[in-house]
């Protein structure tokens, strides 16, 4: 497999972390989606990351795509997200709140990166839809007292989240403080500690 995209992506990221985890081997290929545009094109017409490459010349694209493929390669008991309910669509929720705040902050940064001024409406909506996600993810954090957000063994929740929460201070460092939400900063810092997480990581470099 082949794995395309830098790890400053909180969406190459929690892809590279589960795959490392799972113990499953992949070349990592840290290309731009603006630098190397023509390398990435012909896996992936969208130009987005990440994008998995398989060992049948098939290409997989959007992370949650990929983590669900991904999980069909492993037991059902080592799988990262619940296999059963209510807990598997809870944490389904939780991953797809983090990475739509994902989202929502590349556009902030774009808007302001790419325009000589941002717009003050568009700002203001991200960043109120942004600061709805932190407080609802913070108080469930809040509500869960495991080890990890449905249990005693990290899933992909916890990796996405984790994963965002550090692209979004990295990217939009004012955006929001830590300290407003200390659910989540402790559950990110317990994270961000492990192994794994310091192997498959990069500060961010923001397109040229």
């Amino acid at each position: 497999m082949i794995l395309i995209g830098q790890y400053d992506s909180s969406f190459v990221r929690r892809v590279g972390i589960a795959l490392t985890l799972y113990g499953i081997p992949f070349e990592h290929r840290p290309w731009s989606t603006f630098g190397d545009a023509e390398k990435i094109r012909p896996y992936n017409p969208l130009l987005r990351v990440p994008t998995l490459v398989l060992d049948s010349g098939d290409v997989l694209i959007d992370s949650h795509v990929i983590l669900d493929y991904v999980d069909g390669l492993v037991p059902a008991e080592t799988r990262m997200y619940p296999v059963t309910e209510p807990e598997r669509h809870r944490a389904l929720k939780v991953a797809a709140l983090a990475t739509g705040m994902g989202d929502k902050t590349v556009s902030l940064f774009y808007d302001k990166a790419f325009h000589k001024e941002a717009s003050k409406p568009l700002g203001e909506r991200i960043r109120s839809q942004i600061f709805a996600v932190l407080a609802t993810l913070d108080a469930d954090r809040a509500s869960r007292k495991a080890q990890y957000w449905f249990g005693d063994r990290i899933g992909h929740a916890d990796i996405a989240v984790t994963a965002v929460l550090r692209h979004m201070s990295e990217a939009i460092p004012d955006l929001f403080a830590f300290d407003d939400f200390p659910a989540l900063d402790a559950h990110r810092q317990h994270c961000e500690a492990l192994p794994v997480f310091k192997q498959i990581s990069q500060p961010f470099i923001a397109p040229a």
